[in-house]
């Protein structure tokens, strides 16, 4: 069946599993989380583990797993962030579907989730397939926006070969920036993780596996929601955004 979705917002399941009833229980579930990641347990068994003991809901569980990370995750992504000043002049490596579906959801009231790590995070799945939805010019348009602001450089984007409609992206991005003056490449390559994790660089992503291996990074995405989507229904479990729990 076509996809005929034309936002990439919250799903209808989304009202009543991220209700602020329920914040107190997800609190506890991702601190449990966290502290078996901790302590060597493998993800998978783990999440599953804990989404059992509080009887979460999938969309639940999955909002847990991508929030937590271990003690030593933690540490090490603290280590390697970089600040908005370290972007003055440098070229930034963007991993573009992260990034972009993250302020689309945002900007289509999706549900936006704090990660342990403090990045923002999303609750959207293409499942192999890049759809473009009604925000998506205004959100490449306020990504663009907020890179001028932080004086980066050079900009370029990496996008999945994989995923359909990747040459498609490619070309909005291109025109887009074009027509704004902004200096961007587009790559579309066969795995942008493996590209990415090992840039000297620095990256703008959320992805885990990324921030465990990147020497520098930035949260992008984060940074564009904070300051151009002053509403977005912003969900942390570790107390430090605007919908504290």
């Amino acid at each position: 069946m076509p996809d005929q979705r034309q936002h990439r917002g919250a799903s209808p399941k989304d009202a009543d599993a991220f209700l602020p009833d329920a914040w107190p229980q997800l609190r506890q579930a991702c601190t449990d989380l966290c502290w078996l990641l901790s302590r060597g347990y493998a993800e998978k068994s783990a999440g599953m583990l804990v989404g059992d003991r509080y009887a979460l809901i999938e969309r639940q569980r999955i909002a847990v797993r991508r929030c937590a990370c271990s003690d030593e995750q933690l540490q090490q992504r603290r280590s390697r962030q970089v600040a908005a000043p370290d972007l003055v002049g440098a070229l930034l490596k963007i991993d573009g579907y992260n990034v972009l579906t993250t302020v689309e959801a945002a900007l289509a009231d999706g549900v936006i989730l704090v990660g342990r790590d403090g990045s923002f995070r999303d609750m959207a799945s293409m499942h192999g397939n890049f759809k473009k939805v009604a925000e998506t010019p205004r959100a490449i348009g306020l990504i663009g926006r907020t890179l001028t602001r932080l004086g980066v450089g050079d900009a370029v984007w990496y996008l999945d070969a994989p995923v359909s409609n990747s040459g498609r992206l490619k070309q909005l991005l291109l025109e887009i920036a074009a027509s704004e003056n902004w200096t961007w490449r587009v790559e579309v390559v066969p795995d942008p993780d493996r590209v990415l994790a090992i840039s000297p660089e620095i990256v703008a992503t959320a992805d885990s596996a990324i921030l465990d291996r990147a020497p520098r990074w930035f949260s992008l995405a984060r940074e564009v929601v904070r300051e151009h989507v002053p509403n977005a229904r912003v969900v942390s479990f570790f107390g430090d955004e605007k919908n504290e729990i």
